[in-house]
């Protein structure tokens, strides 16, 4: 699991996805995101820009992310 510290109150889908190295670019974000390939606390996510925060948990190619203040 991986785990990603805010420095501000949250951080978008894309940029964690980036900072996780899960994917390349925000293109290859996007398109994770418009396949329904990304989850957010179970739920499949369907806005890159969604606002994560503290205690959130992103789900991607089995690969997953903590958000942590």
């Amino acid at each position: 699991m991986e785990t990603i510290k805010l420095r501000d109150e949250y951080i978008k889908l894309g940029q964690a996805l980036k900072a996780a190295g899960l994917v390349e670019s925000g293109v290859e974000a996007k398109y994770a995101v418009e396949d329904g390939n990304v989850k957010v606390n179970g739920e499949v996510a369907t806005q890159r820009g969604k606002k994560l925060v503290d205690g959130d948990v992103v789900a991607y190619k089995g690969e997953i992310i903590k958000i942590v203040k």
